[in-house]
């Protein structure tokens, strides 16, 4: 079963001259971007905006000219994938770095730290390895992700009895490698520690690496899932040590400009924020130094490949798309436990989603723009309407949902219509970018209650205000990428 893809040298031709600070610098503002969002609408949905947009802005200029369907799959697959690791809980871990009972406790700080890289590593190393299975040139088979995702499974549980395992606080039995609240740091406290499933997601994980590199021979996906988890497991204790210098040195933040700085710094959200900046940066930095494994081909050397190897028949898709939104829908706003039993794990989740974007034609822009949307647009509408009531029910519902759910879906069915004529990725890969930042960023905007900056500052406006650089940033990737797709005859020299 094994394959090694060598690309054309067309495939190259972009990425091979693409200077570096490029990538970094474009997928640093993209997952800063994101995880900082992120960080207002929850684990596994939410952690897709920053895997969207770096899936975006690193395809924009590494194959612009590719196979729109091909590239397509590529940004979806590591959209799903970084979702897998949402179903880990992490507060507790932070905490013990920067709790006050645990202010002044080294070991307690060196222990945090370690679970917040592990953590990191494995949440941000799924993405990795789907992005690269999506750019190497190997063909997965969908009966071949049907049983590699069963086997993710089974592993996980595997991991999670023998890592994560036993687990039973009413006796203060908890794992013997165990990263949140326990009555090793806080002996004499009232605590409620938390089930981890880490170990599951590290087994799932050495298992994909493996199969990957060693039965499929893809390289790209083995290589750049290894840069994932570098760039998780530094990006989280990094963005974390900000938020526990604060805690441990309260004295240095009660003079000079912090007297009028502080009071409106949400420190946990420049933690997420730096977490996903440094991750980005990382996976930015892996693509380009593995670049030459990248086989994209361009549609005048065999593009319309990716058509023709689409297995799945437009029944079977939107089938499984009502099935995957129903039930998305249901585990996201209603308490159904059968459901939320079966889809609140990330792997589970990403189940159908995996299989439907390899092998759909519109799938993969589905997933992209409204199903990604779906449960950030639901969940603003929740806190503006519904709990805040802020705004009218009609206004909100149209405002925060019917827009942008109607907008990202005739995109999503023009792209994908599109793309059946053997269109180039940067069709496509432009304005979904724009499209997504400005969406995400004016969500969040008024989930911050609109913190314009030259209004009186609340604790959300620093943030707001480095997400609109962010974003800023990013329309100048989508713009600037303009030139480099545009055919050669017309660009224009001095020559």
């Amino acid at each position: 079963m094994k394959s090694t893809v060598q690309p054309s040298p067309a495939a190259h031709a972009v990425g091979s001259a693409m200077p570096l600070w490029k990538p970094v610098l474009f997928a640093t503002l993209a997952g800063g971007m994101g995880w900082g969002i992120r960080g207002q609408y929850g684990h596994e949905t939410g952690a897709m905006i920053a895997g969207l947009l770096i899936g975006l802005v690193l395809t924009l200029l590494f194959c612009p000219r590719a196979n729109s369907l091909t590239v397509a799959r590529a940004v979806a697959l590591g959209t799903v994938a970084i979702g897998f690791g949402g179903s880990m809980t992490y507060g507790q871990t932070v905490g013990l770095t920067h709790d006050a009972p645990l202010i002044g406790n080294w070991a307690a700080l060196r222990w945090g730290m370690l679970g917040l890289a592990i953590k990191g590593g494995l949440w941000i190393g799924f993405a990795g390895v789907f992005f690269g299975m999506g750019l190497g040139g190997v063909k997965y088979r969908a009966r071949e992700l049907f049983f590699l995702m069963l086997g993710l499974l089974a592993l996980s549980f595997v991991g999670n009895w023998v890592v994560n395992s036993p687990f039973d606080p009413a006796n203060k039995v908890l794992p013997k490698i165990y990263f949140s609240d326990d009555w090793r740091w806080e002996p004499g406290a009232l605590l409620k520690p938390r089930r981890e499933v880490w170990g599951g997601l590290l087994f799932a994980l050495i298992g994909l690496l493996g199969y990957t590199l060693v039965v499929r021979g893809d390289t790209l996906a083995h290589n750049l899932g290894l840069w994932a988890v570098v760039g998780g497991a530094l990006g989280f204790p990094l963005g974390q040590c900000l938020q526990a210098f604060h805690a441990w040195n309260p004295d240095i933040f009660r003079g000079g400009f912090w007297v009028t700085l502080g009071p409106h710094m949400n420190w946990w959200n420049h933690m997420e924020t730096t977490f996903g900046a440094t991750m980005g940066a990382v996976l930015g930095l892996g693509l380009w130094l593995n670049r030459r494994h990248i086989a994209v081909s361009e549609l005048s050397n065999g593009g319309n490949e990716a058509n023709t190897s689409q297995a799945l028949r437009p029944a079977v898709e939107w089938l499984l798309l009502t099935v995957h939104v129903s039930l998305l829908v249901t585990t996201e706003f209603f308490s159904v436990p059968w459901v939320d039993a079966l889809y609140d794990f990330g792997l589970v989740l990403g189940f159908i989603p995996i299989i439907a974007v390899a092998h759909g034609g519109w799938w993969p822009y589905l997933l992209m723009l409204p199903i990604a949307a779906l449960p950030i647009v639901g969940k603003t509408l929740r806190q503006l309407v519904y709990t805040e009531r802020g705004i009218p029910l009609l206004p909100g519902w149209l405002i925060y949902v019917v827009l942008p759910l109607t907008v990202t879906t005739i995109a999503a069915l023009m792209f994908a219509r599109a793309a059946h004529r053997d269109r180039e990725a940067h069709t496509f890969l432009r304005p979904t970018l724009l499209l997504v930042t400005w969406l995400y960023f004016g969500l969040n905007f008024a989930f911050f209650h609109f913190p314009w900056p030259w209004m009186p500052w609340t604790a959300r406006t620093p943030n707001a205000i480095v997400f609109a650089l962010c974003a800023l940033g990013l329309t100048a990737a989508a713009w600037q990428s303009r030139r480099a797709s545009l055919p050669k005859t017309s660009i224009r020299t001095n020559d």
